[in-house]
C-alpha cells in the first residue's frame, strides 16, 4: 500500500509530496507548517524595536512569566533542546535582551532573566505584536482553533506516554505490519 502511494507521488511532479504521504510524513508537514508560520509572523514582529526572530519570542514570553530560569528549566518549559536554548540565550544576550547571572543559593546555576531592555521589548510585544499574531491565528483557525490545540496536546502527551519507536515495535509484535 505504502509503495503504491509512494509511486503515485513520484509520478506527479505537481503534487505536494509531503501532504500526499499523510500520517507517514506528519512530522515533516508540521515542521514545514511551523517554519511557514514563523516566517509569516516575522513581518508583524519586525515592527518592534529591536526586531527579534519569531523563534525567540516564546523564550522571551516564558521569561516574562517566570522571571528567571536556568537553561535546563527553559528547555524543559519550552519543550526544546538545551543546545537550542543555549544558542538563543547567547543571541538574546548579545542583543541586550536577556541577562545571565549566577544563582545566589547555588553558584553553579546560571539564571537567565529579561534585561530592562528585554522587559521593554516584551511589554511592547504584549501591547502591539502578540495580540495581532493571536488574532490572525484565530482568524486562520476560525471555528477549530481550540480543537486543533487539543489534538496537538493529545499527540504530545501520547508521545510522552509511549514514543513512536515503541508504538512501531508494538504494532510489529501484534502482527499489524
Amino acid at each position: 500500500m505504502h509503495i503504491m502511494l509512494y509511486n503515485m507521488i513520484c509520478d506527479s511532479a505537481d503534487e505536494d509530496a509531503i501532504k500526499a504521504l499523510g500520517l507517514l510524513a506528519l512530522g515533516s508537514r508540521l515542521k514545514r507548517l511551523g517554519e511557514r508560520l514563523q516566517a509569516e509572523v516575522q513581518p508583524i514582529l519586525n515592527h518592534l524595536n529591536p526586531s527579534v526572530a519569531a523563534s525567540h519570542h516564546p523564550l522571551l514570553a516564558t521569561l516574562d512569566r517566570h522571571a528567571a530560569l536556568t537553561i535546563g528549566e527553559l528547555a524543559g518549559t519550552l519543550g526544546v533542546s538545551q543546545p537550542g536554548v543555549t544558542r538563543a540565550v547567547g543571541q538574546l544576550t548579545e542583543m541586550g535582551l536577556v541577562q545571565v547571572a549566577m544563582a545566589e543559593v547555588d553558584g553553579r546555576r546560571r539564571l537567565v532573566s529579561l534585561s530592562p531592555t528585554g522587559r521593554k521589548l516584551v511589554a511592547a510585544a504584549k501591547r502591539k505584536a502578540w495580540p495581532q499574531v493571536e488574532n490572525a491565528m484565530a482568524d486562520l483557525c476560525d471555528g477549530f482553533g481550540d480543537e486543533l490545540l487539543r489534538h496537538l496536546a493529545s499527540i504530545e502527551n501520547g508521545l510522552t506516554l509511549e514514543p513512536l519507536a515503541a508504538r512501531a515495535r508494538r504494532s510489529r509484535l501484534d502482527g499489524s505490519e
